[in-house]
């Protein structure tokens, strides 16, 4: 049990809160049509590909988990067969990140949600959530969870409530600043500035 009180977090780290939430039955979902020029699909990654997109939508939030690992154990993750892939194009190009994960029995964890500044703000994310909800409760799970952190998207949070998560537990999690580490550049998550 950590003390009320404030605790300096060392130069060189990041620390953050961390909230999970889970969903324990089908949220209601609204439709929402897909911006124009913008299609979803499901896709077979390979590391490279995997590579980039977790970049291009994450780098700002300081995605870095799969950042830390090799590109044998990351095409060993994103090749298993409980784990599926979707993304959103936009004229072609992919802009978009749903992972969904059912390697533990009866639930699927939303592992990774996100969109490039390109999609941002059209209605996609909306899109891209309903379609998580129905993919993840077409198979037969009693849980649904996720979980995001102080140093993500301002907006998270609510979107993921809004959707139909309710929060359930809260974490402070604290390790070495990626950007020191030379896994991210050191410009990217100007809001979390870089300590030494």
């Amino acid at each position: 049990m950590i003390s009320d009180g404030l605790y300096e977090v060392p130069a060189g780290k990041v620390a953050m809160i961390v909230t999970h939430l889970e969903m324990l039955e089908r949220a209601d979902t609204r439709d929402v049509p897909l911006p124009d020029g913008v299609a979803f699909r499901k896709v077979a990654p390979d590391v490279a590909w995997y590579r980039d997109i977790f970049d291009r939508v994450g780098a700002d939030w300081l995605w870095y988990g799969r950042r830390k690992i090799d590109d044998a154990k990351l095409a060993q993750i994103i090749s298993d067969p409980n784990v599926d892939i979707y993304t959103l194009s936009l004229n072609g190009q992919d802009e978009a990140l749903l992972e969904l994960d059912f390697c533990e029995d009866g639930a699927c964890e939303l592992a990774y949600f996100g969109l490039t500044s390109k999609l941002i703000g059209t209605g996609a994310g909306r899109y891209l959530m309903n379609k998580a909800i129905a993919l993840a409760w077409a198979k037969p799970i009693s849980r649904f969870h996720v979980h995001t952190c102080t140093i993500d998207s301002q907006q998270a949070l609510s979107f993921y409530v809004r959707s139909g998560f309710v929060p359930y537990k809260r974490q402070v999690e604290i390790d070495d600043d990626p950007r020191l580490q030379n896994l991210l550049p050191e410009d990217v998550a100007p809001h979390l500035p870089v300590i030494r």
